[in-house]
């Protein structure tokens, strides 16, 4: 079963541990299944590719990699800071709330 993430698509996030320490970017794909994330211009890596109709060229592509979940950490929209996500029931939805100025991170 998967774990569900405080993390999702869209959010912004700061690196908190690795080579792109301090890099903050948006989150282009969540996988909970194997709780990783794909952050734009984080992790980058260079891909092999063949030519194909999408890419006629070929050759050697970089792309972002993917990174563990405990290595990011949630930046608040509200106060701008990287946060924890606490949960809190809202007419019967679940909200992300943050930890730090205790206002709801989802609209």
């Amino acid at each position: 079963m998967a774990k569900s993430l405080t993390i999702r698509k869209g959010d912004k996030v700061r690196v908190i541990a690795g080579k792109d320490k301090g890099k903050e970017g948006k989150v282009l794909r969540a996988m909970p299944e194997k709780e990783r994330v794909v952050v734009e211009n984080v992790h980058m890596i260079k891909k092999a590719t063949r030519p194909s109709q999408r890419n006629q060229q070929g050759g050697i592509i970089e792309m972002e990699g993917t990174i563990h979940v405990s290595n990011v950490m949630l930046v608040c929209p509200n106060c701008g800071e990287p946060t924890r996500a606490g949960r809190r029931r809202v007419e019967g939805t679940r909200v992300r709330v943050c930890k730090k100025c205790g206002r709801d991170i989802d609209k």
